[in-house]
């Protein structure tokens, strides 16, 4: 009886792993096939980061800081992201112009106009062709918010512009209404 009994059960077994041997190239097909469904939005996020597609996705145009100019552009269309416990950040980027480019010593830009230079903002960071800055969108940001761009000098002037917040992004627009 007891032999009767295993034999059944290998042979329940055998036809698993018929089954097994069968499928898994089906599977391995698709663990080839869902990643290449992601190829062409990294090749898009690859061209943004490298700058091949220019400073983002909504070119903001020149601002003027005193004697200097900036391009500016929004680096994505995506509502802003969590941060941690900073609370939610949205990304933007500045690139300086030709002959202000060793004059400049910082870019800061924030929400709402600064009082002084230590709370002039998010400070842009890489090279002056193409920084970053992650501006930190607070809860209680009105409709009507300004965003400040202020650049500091190697000679210690400071020179700042304010422009809507509305014209710069309106994916936080959108994202504030929501909240």
């Amino acid at each position: 009886m007891t032999t009767q009994n295993q034999t059944i059960h290998s042979g329940q077994f055998r036809g698993f792993r018929v089954w097994w041997y069968r499928w898994r190239f089906h599977l391995s097909v698709l663990a080839i096939l869902i990643p290449l469904c992601f190829v062409p939005r990294y090749l898009k996020d690859q061209a943004l980061f490298s700058g091949d597609l220019g400073l983002g996705v909504h070119d903001l145009g020149v601002k003027k800081l005193g004697p200097w100019e900036v391009h500016m552009a929004e680096f994505n269309d995506l509502p802003p992201r969590r941060d941690g416990t900073a609370g939610f950040v949205k990304t933007f980027s500045v690139s300086l112009c030709e002959s202000c480019r060793n004059e400049v010593r910082a870019v800061y830009l924030r929400i709402g106009k600064p009082r002084s230079l230590r709370t002039a903002g998010a400070i842009g960071f890489g090279s002056v062709y193409n920084m970053q800055i992650g501006v930190l969108i607070p809860r209680d940001t009105p409709p009507d918010a300004q965003l400040w761009l202020t650049a500091e000098g190697w000679d210690g002037s400071m020179h700042s512009t304010s422009f809507p917040l509305a014209e710069a992004s309106a994916a936080t627009m959108k994202w504030l209404g929501h909240r």
